[in-house]
């Protein structure tokens, strides 16, 4: 007999594979050549390892850290 404990994992499993098989289904958009936010030249090793690139490491880095800082009111 299954309790809520169960019932809540089992519920956790089927919304982490449909995350998962969404995630593999979304294609990237194609790799930018440069960055949207300065407008330097993406390393092309840079666009080889990560496919939908946009911002070059320096504006990439910026945005991360605003995002980590951003609280919400």
């Amino acid at each position: 007999m299954a309790d809520w404990i169960d019932e809540s994992q089992e519920y956790q499993l089927k919304i982490l594979e449909a995350q998962i098989s969404q995630a593999i289904r979304t294609q990237p958009a194609p790799s930018a050549f440069v960055c949207v936010d300065c407008d330097t030249p993406i390393a092309q090793l840079r666009r080889k390892i990560i496919p939908g690139v946009q911002r070059c490491i320096e504006c990439q880095e910026i945005v991360e850290i605003k995002r980590k800082n951003y609280r919400p009111v």
